[in-house]
């Protein structure tokens, strides 16, 4: 039997609300997590796990994503995402604005994805799901799904443990985050209207500089391993 690196910890969750699943983290991943009980034990670590992922390796060009903006993300994405290229699956520049397209071009994934989002202000942001986007009558995804922004700034939202709202999808709009009368981040069927407020799944300020936004740019990629 293959022993699992010491940075490595694989975590079992199970509750009323969700189904059980497993979920492979890095030691900073689960360190960060517990800084969400004690924000002073968090201070105390932090130089602890200052250490710094590789970028992923991008297969495709992409318009929206620049090095600054991988650096930070790759801090954040899970360890099974870490060491493996990413491809681009959707793009408005591509394949136009359809959220149809873009849940077809999807179909037969069984990877988390990247959603990046440039809107008419310049203001880049977006979320990590664990679960590729797809149609949907129930919500979807994991813990380790999360909202970004930079703006100006990069900041992350992971999942707070409130509730579980991670991703919802429908032939009218993919939502992301919930449960306060307001989506996390929230696109309609053209991918044109876009809408950012701050919902109890990732305690979240709104993603772009106004809570109602327009599309400039989108692109979806997913990990390939």
């Amino acid at each position: 039997m293959k022993l699992l690196p010491d940075n490595i910890k694989v975590l079992y969750f199970a509750n009323d609300c969700v189904e059980p699943y497993v979920e492979i983290i890095t030691v900073k991943d689960s360190k960060r997590r517990l800084s969400l009980c004690s924000s002073e034990d968090s201070e105390a670590e932090e130089p602890e796990y200052q250490e710094e992922a590789d970028l992923p390796v991008l297969g495709d060009d992409s318009q929206l994503l620049e090095d600054h903006h991988l650096k930070r993300l790759a801090d954040q994405m899970p360890a099974r995402t870490q060491g493996y290229p990413w491809q681009l699956v959707y793009s408005t520049a591509i394949h136009g604005s359809s959220l149809k397209t873009l849940y077809r071009n999807m179909a037969g994934l069984d990877s988390p994805v990247l959603l990046v989002i440039k809107d008419m202000h310049k203001k880049v942001f977006g979320a990590f799901s664990s679960d590729p986007f797809k149609v949907s009558k129930y919500c979807y995804g994991t813990g380790e799904t999360f909202l970004f922004s930079f703006n100006p700034d990069f900041q992350a939202y992971r999942w707070s443990g409130e509730n579980s709202y991670f991703v919802g999808g429908n032939l009218e709009s993919l939502q992301i985050g919930g449960g306060g009368g307001g989506f996390g981040l929230w696109l309609d069927a053209d991918l044109y209207h876009g809408a950012s407020f701050s919902c109890p799944t990732f305690h979240n300020a709104s993603l772009s500089s106004q809570e109602d936004f327009i599309v400039q740019d989108l692109e979806v990629w997913t990990v390939q391993n």
